[in-house]
């Protein structure tokens, strides 16, 4: 028998909690993200009071109760009501309270509108910011808001349907519930475009449209077919392609009409996705629904790309989002745990490992950014808007081929930690894909860049007219340029070899901007590892000589 504790004995003590970081929570991620701040300031300098709008959101993203709303959003995915309890078809869809608020907040923010709203310089680059900030709490509410974002240039191509759902789709008033569009403040929109049995290769669409009334731009046609992908169901508004008389052509689908009937939009179910589950993804089929074409009959591609194009920049900005958010839960875990008698921030192979996720972030942050300058530019200056097309489209093959992996290694800084849910590392790494495969996957962009190089050679000399800008700042970088034109001067089997193409055109892009606009420690480590060689295949494998510290130290959130 053991002896009674004297009572100069301490209790017994099983569960002190001790060498865990702090929550990241109650600061402005904003200000904590310098690559952002700097990129805003020069990119959109000429945008008054954007920082005091970019900071009021960075503060919020960063509340814990905010924070929180996006996990309440991710763990209780929207459902499904196809009939009501009488047997009668409602197509309708229901949402956690969660996924309300984080919309409410995007549209009084304008995160869907506002180059539409306030149109002038740096409107895009404003607009880009924002909707990082906020979508960095939960993507999937991202959806909606970038397709409402998008909808608006690709209907004005018809400028009377225009004049009609544009005030509703810029308006800052969140009004969900479907009601006829004149009964509601606010409008969003959503597209339908892939069919089962085609999927990218949309003119292999069988959706029919038929005309009521003769046809033509502006006309109302009638919609019979299915759609495998239909996306934000709950949407007022669709962009929609289908088979005219004319051929593949573009309509917009009311999910109201105006006597207040339900169109015949009829939801089949909810896609069950990896992630993304706060967003509803939807298979829809159409008996007969009333729509109006858009565009020239026949072009239904040309138009609703327009779409599309900005679509694909979300893309881009959404893959840059998720490596920001890494990095910050990665730098911000190391600095608080320690290991082996010191923290795991003062280790030298995890500095490189941390110092690697930094420049990747950095690198996609700033090209995003400078892609969102395009889209300002590209009205006055045709330049400007071939650099836009095809520099979209490399950047976003690229930033969302390394977003998956940025996502697994900043998981693993976390240890097994970072395996657990409620550290919202799992939730970043479901969602890393999804950009990649949104508005064209891999070989879909990396062929869309091969067709817009081949269709206007001038996109080409834009595209290395961006690059030159660089040109004497870092003879790695020079030497990376000189290479690829080398490699687009052999077309030979050129569609083989397409993703090593668009790979090193995004490389030398990256390495343009981080020469010019990042610290000498991040340009030289990009430089150095990326179009130099000396890169390994996993990140944390940064030549020696790399400043480590002041990399790390110029990313990492302070609480």
């Amino acid at each position: 028998m053991s002896a009674a504790p004297t009572t100069s004995s301490p209790p017994w003590r099983t569960h002190e909690v001790a060498n865990q970081p702090p929550p990241l929570a109650g600061y402005d991620t904003f200000s904590a993200n310098r690559p952002l701040v700097e990129a805003l300031r020069r990119e959109a300098g000429h945008f008054e009071g954007i920082e005091e709008r970019a900071r009021e959101i960075g503060i919020l993203a960063g509340r814990p109760e905010i924070i929180e709303l996006g996990f309440q959003a991710n763990e209780n995915p929207p459902v499904l009501h196809t009939h009501d309890r009488f047997g009668q078809r409602i197509d309708d869809v229901s949402f956690h309270p969660s996924w309300h608020e984080l919309m409410g907040i995007a549209v009084h923010h304008g995160l869907h509108s506002l180059p539409w709203r306030e149109p002038q310089p740096g409107a895009h680059v404003a607009r880009a910011a924002l909707f990082s900030l906020l979508s960095s709490v939960e993507a999937g509410f991202g959806c909606p808001i970038s397709m409402t974002y998008s909808i608006v240039p690709a209907l004005r191509a018809q400028p009377e349907l225009a004049a009609e759902w544009e005030p509703g789709l810029t308006s800052l008033h969140y009004d969900p519930g479907l009601r006829p569009p004149e009964d509601k403040r606010g409008l969003l929109s959503g597209m339908a475009m892939t069919e089962k049995q085609g999927g990218s290769d949309v003119r292999a669409n069988t959706t029919v449209a038929e005309p009521v009334n003769g046809g033509g731009p502006g006309a109302e046609y009638r919609l019979t077919g299915h759609k495998w992908f239909c996306s934000a169901p709950m949407c007022d508004l669709f962009l929609v392609l289908a088979q005219a008389p004319g051929g593949l052509s573009c309509f917009a689908l009311p999910r109201v009409l105006p006597d207040g009937t339900r169109n015949a939009f009829h939801l089949q179910r909810l896609k069950d996705k990896l992630g993304n589950r706060s967003n509803a993804s939807s298979e829809v089929e159409f008996h007969g629904a009333l729509v109006r074409m858009v565009g020239e009959e026949g072009r239904g591609v040309p138009t609703i790309i327009e779409m599309v194009g900005h679509t694909r920049l979300d893309c881009l900005v959404g893959a840059a989002t998720g490596m920001r958010a890494g990095v910050a839960q990665a730098t911000h875990h190391a600095a608080h745990r320690a290991a082996f008698g010191r923290t795991l921030i003062d280790q030298p192979l995890m500095r490189n490992v941390l110092a690697d996720l930094c420049v990747e972030s950095e690198a996609a942050t700033v090209t995003a950014m400078r892609l969102a300058r395009s889209y300002d530019e590209a009205g006055d200056d045709e330049a400007h808007a071939r650099f836009k097309r095809l520099g979209t489209a490399v950047a976003k093959y690229w930033l969302c081929k390394r977003a998956p992996a940025h996502a697994h290694e900043s998981l693993e800084c976390l240890g097994g930690n970072g395996f657990v849910e409620d550290s919202g590392m799992p939730r970043l790494y479901r969602e890393a894909p999804l950009n990649g495969i949104w508005e064209g996957s891999g070989n879909v962009i990396c062929l869309d860049v091969l067709r817009a190089m081949a269709r206007d050679p001038l996109s080409v000399e834009a595209f290395f007219g961006e690059l030159e800008e660089a040109r004497g700042a870092d003879p790695r970088l020079d030497a990376a340029v000189d290479a690829l034109r080398r490699e687009l001067s052999d077309l030979e089997a050129i569609e083989s070899r397409a993703r090593t193409v668009v790979e090193r055109m995004a490389l030398a892009l990256q390495g343009s901007l981080v020469v010019r606009y990042s610290p000498p420690e991040v340009a030289d480590a990009f430089c150095a590892s990326r179009l130099d060689g000396e890169h390994g295949m996993a990140f944390g494998t940064l030549p020696a000589g790399v400043d480590f510290p002041a990399i790390i130290e110029r990313h990492r959130p302070v609480v």
